[in-house]
């Protein structure tokens, strides 16, 4: 009795690690985990305070969803080296996650502004908005790049980068601003991908920081043409320069059936002359 009075009893060291009793008895049954002494009399399992590591372990494992064959085997031939190796392995899947859970909230964030910009602004209206550099991942098209073509291309340049689906990233078009002071309103010479994540790779178009002029239109109601002559109107009037490039973006795509009811965001970086 002296030694089972240093021991806990099955239900003080399932609520000691958070866990249920039958979490134990389940333990004990596949293997996995035997308490520290049964009682010879009425089969009470009784367990050791110093067992609280190795169960922590286990637990820890299970929360990572490594399955339960996968611990059986470890637990019995556990050492430093294999501790060490598996860990390092449970680490490198959870930066993976972590990093994919950030990109989500980042696209999140994104389709969460432009329903903010659908719902408060006056979409007639011209502004001036400051941006931070972004790197964008760019293929070339140009008038004869059909739209089957495009879709291709975006698909291909998403799966490269290991995505889960193509709303992982946002995407848009973009025309040289020399295109447009000829009057060349379709002659869209990429199309751009932001990646919602950082990525190193060369080539990658880098769209710099600074002020944009923001501009939208309704593609049933208005004419892009309409647009960006309301655009050439205002950087006329305020003494404002264009350069670089148009960045087209279909802000409310997931919330219309039609296409004739996308709503198209411009932004051009401008300077004053």
């Amino acid at each position: 009795m002296e030694k089972k009075s240093k021991l806990l009893t099955i239900g003080q060291f399932a609520a000691l690690h958070g866990i249920n009793k039958k979490t134990l008895m389940w333990y004990d049954e596949i293997g996995l985990f035997h308490p520290s002494f049964i009682h010879p009399e009425n089969g009470y399992r009784y367990y050791s305070y110093y067992q609280s590591a190795i169960l922590e372990t286990i637990l820890l494992l299970r929360e990572l969803d490594v399955p339960i064959d996968e611990i059986q085997a470890f637990m019995k031939n556990r050492s430093a080296a294999s501790m060490e190796q598996l860990l390092q392995e449970k680490i490198e899947d959870l930066d993976r996650s972590m990093a994919h859970m950030r990109a989500v909230r980042k696209t999140l964030s994104y389709h969460r502004q432009n329903m903010q910009t659908l719902l408060t602004m006056d979409l007639s209206e011209i502004t001036i908005v400051q941006k931070n550099e972004r790197s964008l991942v760019t293929v070339d098209i140009n008038q004869d790049t059909t739209f089957e073509k495009q879709v291709e291309m975006i698909t291909a340049e998403t799966k490269k980068y290991q995505l889960r689906r193509l709303h992982d990233a946002s995407y848009g078009t973009m025309i040289a601003v020399d295109s447009l002071q000829r009057w060349e309103f379709e002659d869209y010479s990429k199309l751009f991908i932001e990646i919602p994540f950082p990525i190193k790779k060369d080539g990658l178009h880098i769209q710099p920081a600074g002020d944009y002029v923001r501009a939208f239109y309704r593609d049933a109601a208005e004419s892009p043409v309409l647009c960006y002559q309301r655009i050439f109107d205002y950087v006329e009037k305020h003494g404002l320069a264009l350069s670089g490039f148009s960045y087209e973006v279909i802000i409310n795509d997931n919330v219309i059936e039609r296409v004739e009811d996308a709503l198209v965001q411009i932004e051009i970086s401008v300077k004053s002359k």
